[in-house]
């Protein structure tokens, strides 16, 4: 259990992630903690990890609190309708749809430099693109019971052409909200191990603050490809489930036949 908040500690400070989208599968693999159960306490073990983590960045001035805000409103809001849509809509389409959008923002970011101190003028349209942008995080979050970091860090490198580190910085922010409102949510649904939980969120938010400071003495262009390589193994992952899920419900469908 310390191993797995380790290594998902230090994913979350150097890539922003939230660490999740590693513990889930651990947990489920070596703790034998079911899916659910295992996604709840990795979102309990996010909130002191993301804290710190932001504070790292934040210390070091790479951190858009403006920005963080707005943000957070939207992923609030898309975390709910999220959590809505996946009692009534098929996932399966919007599954592939979603591994294709990774491997492409994936792409694109072998082939990027982030460029370091670069900032974007608050006005009222970047708002606007802020909020959607919050939105689309809360509602994959929720779909698919991934970080939002995976969304909103080359979000914010290609579609904003924030610095990396600002990106970083600023999406570890914008977790801190949403992975206390849905630890609170999961808290009442009783599916958060608590145990299991305190033990993950000391190593991870330990683990957190070499990861952060790491990413902020990468060279800018390294850390573009690492977080490429990063992408792509959670869309392998994210294929490997989806071939799996396929697998179960055709067998259902044989047997019920």
């Amino acid at each position: 259990m310390i191993a797995v908040g380790i290594v998902g500690g230090l994913l979350s400070g150097l890539f922003a992630i939230g660490g999740g989208i590693v513990m889930v599968p651990l947990l489920t693999t070596f703790a034998k903690l079911n899916q659910r159960v295992a996604a709840a306490t990795s979102l309990a073990a996010i909130v002191p990890t993301s804290i710190v983590g932001s504070f790292t960045y934040l210390t070091a001035g790479e951190v858009d609190l403006a920005a963080a805000g707005i943000v957070s409103v939207g992923a609030i809001i898309g975390a709910v309708v999220g959590s809505r849509l996946l009692k009534r809509i098929p996932l399966t389409w919007l599954r592939w749809m979603f591994i294709a959008f990774i491997l492409v923002v994936a792409a694109r970011l072998f082939f990027i430099t982030p460029q370091r101190g670069n900032a974007i003028d608050l006005n009222p349209a970047i708002a606007v693109q802020y909020v959607v942008l919050g939105l689309a995080m809360g509602i994959l979050s929720a779909l698919f019971g991934i970080g939002g970091g995976i969304i909103a860090v080359p979000a914010f490198i290609s579609v904003f052409a924030i610095s990396d580190l600002v990106a970083k910085g600023t999406s570890l922010a914008v977790m801190i909200p949403t992975s206390v409102i849905g630890t609170v949510s999961n808290w009442r649904a009783g599916t958060v191990d608590v145990r299991a939980g305190l033990v993950l969120g000391v190593a991870a938010t330990i683990a957190s603050v070499p990861g952060a400071a790491l990413a902020l003495i990468l060279p800018a262009r390294l850390s573009s490809v690492l977080f490429g390589i990063l992408l792509v193994a959670v869309a392998v992952q994210m294929t490997v489930k989806a071939l799996t899920a396929s697998r179960e419900s055709r067998r259902a469908v044989k047997s019920t036949a």
